[in-house]
């Protein structure tokens, strides 16, 4: 049975919901001392893995609307990817301004540069505002072939975002690995478009 209009705008409301409560949860914890000793580091690992996790959904719905054979779930796909593209402006602006503080803003540049993940984290970051200011109709409409090629560097984004959080923390978890599992197990659903770029 295939999804109805109806049941889709149902979709995108728990999508909403379930994009949007995480930062309700955020604030309280905040506002509550919920946090470590270094609140601004929770608050930074919180935002990027609600980013990438927004972005293994992201990438998921593509297989989910092919194997599952609903095409209608594709129009979930930008509003993910917009809520994805928030949480990572989220986790920027925590690091920006907790980690190096409003003052010190000039010393971001060096950091990237010094740092070498915080630069794979910026690209990532450079590669999702480009898909956000480019995912309404208008774009897609300007851009044409162009637009295609330009919203398949989300996969540069899934291959560099796991690598930035495996590469940031201290200690290796299995928390980065799953994610970088995923992300290379949702790429590998691709192999076949991948294949015919190569030929």
């Amino acid at each position: 049975m295939r999804l109805t209009q109806a049941q889709v705008s149902w979709l995108k409301a728990a999508i909403h919901l379930a994009a949007f409560l995480p930062l309700l949860w955020l604030i309280y914890q905040v506002t509550h001392g919920g946090f470590s000793a270094d609140p601004a580091k929770d608050i930074q690992h919180f935002s990027g893995r609600m980013a990438l996790k927004l972005l293994l959904a992201g990438l998921l719905v593509t297989p989910l609307a092919r194997y599952g054979r609903q095409p209608l779930l594709i129009r979930c796909r930008r509003l993910i990817g917009l809520w994805c593209f928030a949480w990572a402006c989220l986790h920027l602006a925590s690091f920006a301004l907790l980690e190096l503080g409003i003052s010190n803003l000039a010393l971001l540049g060096r950091e990237l540069v010094s740092r070498p993940y915080l630069t794979l984290g910026m690209l990532s970051w450079l590669i999702l505002l480009a898909l956000a200011l480019t995912s309404t109709l208008w774009a897609q409409r300007k851009l044409k072939q162009r637009w295609q090629t330009l919203h398949n560097f989300i996969y540069v984004a899934a291959i560099l975002a796991p690598v930035h959080y495996l590469w940031s923390v201290k200690v290796i978890t299995p928390q980065p690995l799953i994610y970088a599992v995923l992300a290379l197990a949702l790429l590998l659903l691709r192999y076949k478009k991948f294949r015919e770029w190569w030929r």
